[in-house]
């Protein structure tokens, strides 16, 4: 693989691969000499934006839910750029200073808080770790204000996946894992209700409710990941090992939640596994909720008046072709909603990212925009599409195939188009950042130590290194380039922070890392 073949030099700062005792030396740790507060006299600007976009159900900050908003958007209009978009730009980067062993996700409030999810990734080290924890740390020197654990597996004997969080409008945090939900208090870490969930067909002991999103009117709604019966493997990746050795997933459910009770209102039991992540959008005066699960994408209603969960049984698609296996997230864009294939690993087909128009499922289209599979090539694209709805742009990252698309979208024919390419290895989102005319795309950027390593095999033994990388959205067009540090958590974010910086959380590494680009130094 000939990585960055569409980036211009210029735009690169000095690089150097991550490894044990060595990121303290990396130029933009180097550079940057201490702590990171971003450009300050952003920040009101930044707060006052994202105060005048509505976000029911969460609280408004840059990143108060997992990825965004209920619908997991990616798109973070108020998160700034500060490096150049014309000239050469500089990365500079802090490690925190406390570590948060398992560190997975990253959310802001207010500017200059940050809270924290971690003890859920199982890493070589500590396979057994202890959590899940949520902690709240400063956001410039990522020091720890506090933690609370909410379980210790070696204990409690229960399966720990990934958990994500969710900020609640009073700035209290809505909190799932295993088949339990708690309200944390955001300010002192106070567990103050928890209950246990409904698996539906599925044991208790082998579900995992990471898919926690939030209707209009506030109610939580919550999706079940299972594991195979009898798998006794932590983590969230023990779905995927599991069920590659032939044992059966059972199947996921919907769970309707009362935000300030915790009571169960509704359960809905779904006809397949779901291991990927629900949305949630209006459609007309209803609530719907968008699943996918292994080869249907489905749509379902919440009646906050009847406090009925019901599927919508005219609206069903069926993405996959032979082949490909299974479905991401969906994600809404206009009047379309997209979905990308091979969540699991295909050796067969490529992926492909399909779209269906919301008021008829019949009017669907497709396309592969990394083109067919090579000898002996592979499919893996567990992220979601990426999307730019206002710039009718869709966003594909395959990491099997070690390429990112830009899609273009005709907003009324839903006909797809190939924008770009890149050589680029990432596993996670691909976020937007910044203003409609200036937008942003965030990627992260995987170096393996021989180009030809099959990437399961990298992921398995953590052996790679990973950067951050900021490029003009429309284009692909290289902005910004971080060093290489240990490994992104899998399955976790980069998200925004106040000042024009971005959070990269690494459980193979120590705590996060804290990244600003900005304008190059001219040369002396």
């Amino acid at each position: 693989m000939r990585a960055f073949s569409l980036l211009p030099i210029a735009a690169l700062s000095v690089m150097v691969a991550a490894g044990p005792g060595l990121a303290d030396t990396l130029p933009g740790i180097k550079a940057a000499n201490g702590p990171i507060p971003g450009d300050v006299t952003l920040y009101a600007k930044e707060w006052a934006c994202q105060q005048a976009i509505p976000t029911p159900g969460y609280f408004s900050s840059l990143n108060g839910a997992e990825i965004s908003d209920a619908q997991r958007s990616g798109t973070f209009p108020c998160a700034t750029f500060t490096g150049s978009f014309d000239g050469p730009n500089t990365v500079f980067a802090f490690r925190s200073i406390d570590d948060y062993p398992g560190i997975s996700y990253i959310n802001n409030r207010r500017p200059g808080e940050l809270y924290i999810v971690g003890g859920e990734y199982p890493t070589k080290a500590d396979p057994n770790m202890v959590g899940p924890y949520i902690a709240k740390a400063d956001a410039t020197t990522g020091k720890q204000v506090w933690r609370t654990y909410l379980d210790n597996l070696n204990v409690s004997g229960h399966w720990i996946g990934n958990a994500n969080l969710n900020i609640l409008p009073d700035g209290n945090i809505a909190f799932a894992w295993s088949n339990f939900i708690a309200l944390v208090d955001g300010n002192t870490g106070e567990i103050l209700k928890v209950n246990a969930l409904p698996g539906g067909e599925a044991p208790s002991e082998d579900v995992n409710f990471k898919h926690l999103t939030i209707a209009p009117d506030g109610t939580l709604i919550l999706k079940s990941q299972t594991r195979p019966v009898g798998c006794t493997l932590q983590g969230t990746m023990a779905i995927i090992e599991c069920s590659a050795k032939g044992m059966k997933l059972p199947n996921s459910v919907l769970v309707a939640v009362d935000p300030k009770t915790l009571d169960v209102l509704d359960m809905y039991q779904l006809p397949q596994t779901a291991a990927s992540p629900h949305i949630i959008a209006p459609y007309g005066d209803k609530i719907a909720i968008y699943v996918p699960m292994f080869d249907i994408l489905g749509r379902y209603f919440w009646d906050p008046a009847a406090k009925k969960i019901t599927a919508d049984d005219t609206w069903v698609g069926h993405p996959l072709v032979k082949g490909q296996k299974a479905l991401t997230a969906p994600t809404v864009i206009g009047d379309w909603i997209a979905v990308q294939t091979n969540g699991l690993l295909s050796t067969d087909k490529a992926s492909s990212v399909v779209v269906f128009h919301k008021d008829d499922v019949s009017r669907t289209h497709s396309i592969f925009p990394m083109g067919e599979l090579g000898l002996a090539g592979m499919s893996w694209a567990p992220p979601k599409p990426g999307a730019d709805p206002q710039n009718n742009m869709l966003y594909s990252a395959d990491m099997g195939m070690k390429k990112v698309a830009g899609i273009r979208i005709d907003p009324a024919t839903g006909d797809l188009s190939t924008a770009f390419v890149l050589d680029n290895i990432t596993s996670t989102f691909q976020p937007v950042f910044g203003p409609a005319d200036k937008r942003v795309l965030v990627l992260t950027n995987a170096r393996l130590p021989v180009d030809i390593e099959p990437v399961p095999v990298a992921l398995k033994t953590a052996d790679y290194s990973e950067q951050v990388t900021w490029r003009d959205a429309a284009t692909g067009k290289l902005l910004a380039a971080s060093d290489f540090f240990e490994p992104l958590t899998l399955n976790s974010l980069t998200p925004p922070g106040f000042g024009g910086r971005v959070y990269f959380p690494t459980a193979e590494g120590s705590g996060f890392y804290i990244l600003q680009p900005m304008p190059a130094a001219p040369a002396r």
